[in-house]
C-alpha cells in the first residue's frame, strides 16, 4: 500500500512515521508513506497556500490549486484502487470499519487542512471522500491523518509480528473492547493477577476473556454491541450482564 499525506507542515509528521510500526512497516517494505508539502506545488514566488475567503469572515482559506497541483502529481491519484481524502470536522467519523475498508485499496492520498478550512471545490471536486476522527476541533489535519494512517498500517498484512494480532485488538474483528492484560509480576502493591490466567488451561482463559471482553463493553461501550455477531454462549452472558445490572 502507499499512502500520500499532503500537508502545509511535513516536519510535524516525519518523527512519528519514522517511529514503531509504521516506521517499521516502511522498512520492511509493507508500506509506502510519501510527504508532499502543499508550498512546494504553489504556483506563486512566495509558496503562498492560502488567502482570505470572499464574502468576507475571519480566518485565512486554502487556496484549490496547490492542492490540485498536489494530487494530480501523483500517479494513479484518479485510479478506482485510489481514495483523495479530505481530513474534516464535516466528513464521515472514522472507524474500525473505515480502516477496514481503506486497508483494501492500493494507495491513499490523505489531505491535511489548516487554517480556517478548504475552497470548497477541494472538497466538491477533487475528494473522493471526507473523514472526521472525532467531533472536537484540532489545530490541523495531520494528528487526524496519522491516526488513520497507524490504524490502516496495522491492518496491513506482514505490519504486526503476530499473525491475528490487529484481530484481538480493540475495536478488532470481534468488534468489542479488549480484554484485560496482566503481565509480571504476580501480585503488585497486593493487586493480584487473576488465578485463571496462571492456571495454564487454555479453554478457561479464552473462555474468562470473552467475558471480560462482553462485560467491558457492556459496561463502557453498549452500542458496540448491536452490530456484533455474538455467539449463544456470548448472549447468554449478555442476558446475565443485563440481569445483574437490574439486580443493583
Amino acid at each position: 500500500m502507499h499512502i500520500h499525506l499532503l500537508t502545509l507542515f511535513p516536519e510535524v509528521c516525519i518523527p512519528y512515521l519514522d517511529t514503531s510500526i509504521v516506521g517499521r512497516a516502511q522498512k520492511s517494505g509493507n508500506l509506502t508513506i510519501s510527504l508532499h508539502d502543499i508550498r512546494d506545488y504553489a504556483a506563486n514566488p512566495h509558496n503562498v497556500t492560502d488567502d482570505t475567503p470572499y464574502g468576507g469572515g475571519g480566518g485565512m482559506i486554502i487556496k484549490p490549486e496547490p492542492v490540485f497541483a498536489a494530487v494530480e502529481s501523483i500517479g494513479g491519484w484518479a485510479d478506482e484502487t485510489s481514495e483523495t481524502i479530505l481530513l474534516t470536522p464535516q466528513g464521515r467519523l472514522f472507524s474500525q470499519d473505515t480502516a477496514h475498508e481503506l486497508v483494501k485499496l492500493d494507495q491513499i492520498i490523505l489531505i491535511a487542512g489548516r487554517y480556517e478550512g478548504f475552497d470548497e471545490r477541494i472538497r466538491k471536486y477533487l475528494a473522493t471522500d471526507e473523514i472526521s476522527v472525532g467531533d472536537y476541533v484540532v489545530t490541523g489535519g495531520e494528528l487526524p491523518a496519522l491516526i488513520i494512517v497507524d490504524a490502516v498500517a496495522r491492518l496491513i498484512p506482514g505490519v504486526l509480528g503476530a499473525v491475528g494480532a490487529a484481530a484481538q485488538d480493540s475495536h478488532g474483528a470481534s468488534g468489542m473492547l479488549e480484554h484485560p492484560h496482566y503481565t509480571r509480576p504476580v501480585n503488585f502493591r497486593g493487586w493480584d493477577v487473576p488465578d485463571v490466567l496462571l492456571s495454564g488451561n487454555h479453554e478457561k482463559i479464552a473462555n474468562w476473556r470473552i467475558k471480560q471482553s462482553l462485560r467491558r463493553t457492556w459496561q463502557r461501550r453498549p452500542e458496540l454491541l448491536l452490530d456484533t455477531q455474538l455467539s449463544e454462549y456470548e448472549k447468554e452472558f449478555i442476558a446475565e450482564l443485563a440481569e445483574e445490572s437490574v439486580v443493583k
